[in-house]
């Protein structure tokens, strides 16, 4: 008898123990997934700076300016799709130089084909930015200040597209940092793409032209950006995106402030 009475609270105590077991294993295993992972990131994207900061600086390439249009006339194809990873790899990793590297593709392919490779490779490294943020950091980011973030999160569910295209028009905001805090906001991954993708146009677009008005490496390399535009010409290029970035705000918080009044007009007649 003392035997089925064991067997019989058997299934009870398994019943009880089993599904807790999942829960203290999974939360342990997935943290340190996530931080192996970063670890990874960020191992790769010193290794790649320390190796090919060199190599793909404008002073080492003038020196070989010859031998690389010899090489994209010979494979053009081969050209297009190394410059797209670099490209990629810089902006996803979030490593400096794409400003640079920007002008050195309007010198090298043209306005037209040079502003649809960086269009597309700045838009892709920064999504990948993006996910990778999300990836990494937003769990633990919603888990900490869920509560606080809640009213936030449901403005950016709203208007995030709206803010997200403000902020890409701002030459002061650096585009790395954009990535990384929407990475931790719900918006979409497609809205994502398609608000930089037309956010970053215009920067793009400027950035490309410099480059393809420069005669030779060796000028984009002493001068930069200045070997086209002067530095008033700069400031003025500046200020003018400055002014394009706030005025969807400053905009949209007129519209705000005349429909509250409207709103709150007939309230007052009321009374």
């Amino acid at each position: 008898m003392p035997f089925i009475k064991r067997a019989l609270q058997l299934p009870l105590l398994t019943d009880t123990v089993m599904p807790e077991q999942p829960t203290e294993i999974e939360k342990p295993s997935s943290s340190w997934l996530r931080w192996l992972i970063f670890g990874c990131v960020v191992s790769l994207a010193i290794i790649l700076y320390v190796q090919f900061a060199e190599v793909l600086s404008l002073k080492n390439l003038a020196q070989q300016e010859t031998q690389l249009r010899d090489f994209q006339s010979r494979h053009p194809w081969l050209v297009y799709a190394a410059s797209l990873l670099i490209y990629v790899s810089i902006t996803g990793l979030s490593l400096p130089g794409a400003a640079p590297l920007t002008m050195l593709f309007g010198w090298y392919f043209g306005v037209f084909q040079g502003v649809l490779l960086v269009s597309f490779a700045s838009t892709t490294g920064a999504t990948l930015a993006f996910l990778l943020s999300r990836f990494l950091f937003r769990n633990s980011v919603q888990n900490r200040f869920g509560d606080r973030l809640d009213s936030f999160n449901r403005a950016l569910a709203r208007e995030g597209p709206f803010y997200l295209f403000s902020l890409r028009l701002i030459p002061a905001v650096p585009f790395f940092v954009i990535n990384a805090v929407m990475g931790l906001t719900p918006i979409r991954v497609w809205t994502f793409w398609w608000v930089s993708q037309l956010g970053m146009l215009a920067g793009t677009l400027v950035y490309v032209y410099a480059g393809s008005t420069v005669p030779d490496l060796a000028t984009l390399a002493d001068q930069g950006i200045n070997a086209v535009f002067s530095a008033q010409q700069l400031t003025q290029i500046l200020v003018a995106f400055v002014l394009l970035g706030l005025f969807p705000l400053i905009s949209r918080w007129i519209i705000t402030r005349v429909t509250r009044k409207r709103v709150q007009a007939p309230e007052i007649e009321d009374s």
